[in-house]
């Protein structure tokens, strides 16, 4: 299903901090799932997210924050996809899909060659997501900084 053609996607702006640390929190909280890792970046996506080269996307109907995503420089030339969450009331509507194409895009602009993402068996709709957008499966690296994660995916561009 795609999303409706009123959906605007916007890059970070300071006033929209708190939807990307609300809708994060509701997903996470709502899987058991939050911690320190996540909290450091939801709290401070201009250290975390901004000062690297990346940024937060949001998805917009008429001034209403409906979901988010980061896209994280990971040096030299790779991408992190992180933070995707979409409000309850909105899931279903392709707002999720939309948001990683436009993480996608950016990666390309920026000249990234891979896009990388952790995420949890248990976000199960978020991993069909992602295969269905190309992502593939490969062992968890050593260094992950979520205690949960144990899901790793990447997608070549």
């Amino acid at each position: 299903m795609s999303a409706e053609p009123r959906i605007e996607i916007v890059s970070y702006r300071p006033e929209l901090r708190d939807a990307f640390e609300r809708l994060n929190r509701l997903w996470l909280e709502g899987h058991s799932l939050l911690e320190q890792a996540d909290l450091d970046c939801l709290l401070d996506p201009e250290t975390y997210v901004l000062a690297t080269g990346g940024d937060v996307f949001f998805a917009m109907d008429r001034g209403e924050v409906l979901g988010t995503c980061a896209a994280i420089r990971v040096p030299p030339s790779s991408v992190e996809l992180a933070k995707l969450a979409v409000s309850p009331e909105a899931r279903g509507r392709g707002i999720g899909r939309l948001l990683c194409n436009h993480v996608l895009a950016f990666s390309r602009g920026v000249g990234a060659t891979e896009v990388e993402l952790t995420s949890n068996t248990a976000l199960v709709p978020a991993i069909r997501l992602y295969e269905s957008l190309g992502f593939r499966h490969a062992p968890l690296p050593a260094d992950i900084r979520y205690a949960t994660a144990d899901v790793y995916m990447t997608l070549r561009l």
